[in-house]
């Protein structure tokens, strides 16, 4: 990368990190943002907007999340550095990377086969080995692996679906974004002794989950992969 460009694309994420710590407090959280080179996580032609507070699209009908969004859900975790976190959604990888900053291990799931090869791709280049990328088909999540302290969902739902809370862990936290294809609401589920609690944590908009806890790919006009 030129200098030039290194010095442009610096200076931009420093605007973004301001920016976030309006809203973020978790100085983890921050210091993860600061640490993930998100320009490694989209197209070469996309790099010069890498640090923008937006998504960008990543190819086959999928984005990398806004900053921001990325920044919330994480912090709504509370991770403490020793937790297995499950991710559906892999897309970039970005998010996978934002989290083995924090947690001790992250397994990770995308249906879409171009984008986890990508994915783990970069995440090995920039040396994530605390990240396991799998590709997934009708199967929900990785249950093979379960329980997980905290499960993060990259792609909106209907409703939270009982075979993703089966795979978490007692106090653990899952979040999610749960409404209609085109709005949802980031909820923020916690498997407390008590029961789940539910807490909003604010309107969103994700591209939809399709197959087992989300839509088929016929509901939502997709090609079958």
């Amino acid at each position: 990368m030129a200098k030039a460009t290194y010095s442009l694309l610096e200076r931009a994420k420093g605007r973004l990190l301001t920016e976030l710590r309006h809203d973020i407090r978790d100085e983890r959280v921050l210091a993860a943002m600061a640490s993930v080179p998100r320009a490694k996580f989209v197209s070469d032609d996309l790099r010069a907007f890498a640090y923008e507070n937006r998504p960008l699209p990543i190819g086959h009908g999928q984005t990398i999340s806004q900053p921001l969004i990325v920044a919330m859900m994480t912090e709504a975790l509370e991770l403490k550095g020793d937790e297995k976190v499950l991710e559906l959604g892999t897309g970039s990888g970005y998010q996978a990377a934002i989290l083995a900053e924090l947690t001790a291990r992250v397994v990770t799931v995308e249906r879409i086969a171009p984008l986890a090869e990508r994915a783990a791709a970069v995440l090995a280049e920039l040396g994530y080995d605390n990240v396991q990328v799998h590709l997934t088909g009708d199967t929900l999540g990785w249950p093979e692996e379960a329980p997980y302290e905290g499960i993060l969902v990259t792609a909106a739902a209907p409703d939270v679906a009982p075979g993703l809370v089966e795979q978490l862990a007692p106090e653990g936290r899952l979040v999610i974004p749960v409404g209609a294809h085109d709005v949802q609401e980031l909820l923020l589920v916690t498997n407390s002794p008590d029961g789940l609690t539910t807490k909003r944590l604010g309107p969103c908009r994700f591209v939809p989950l399709v197959g087992a806890g989300g839509w088929s790919s016929a509901e939502l006009g997709f090609p079958e992969l």
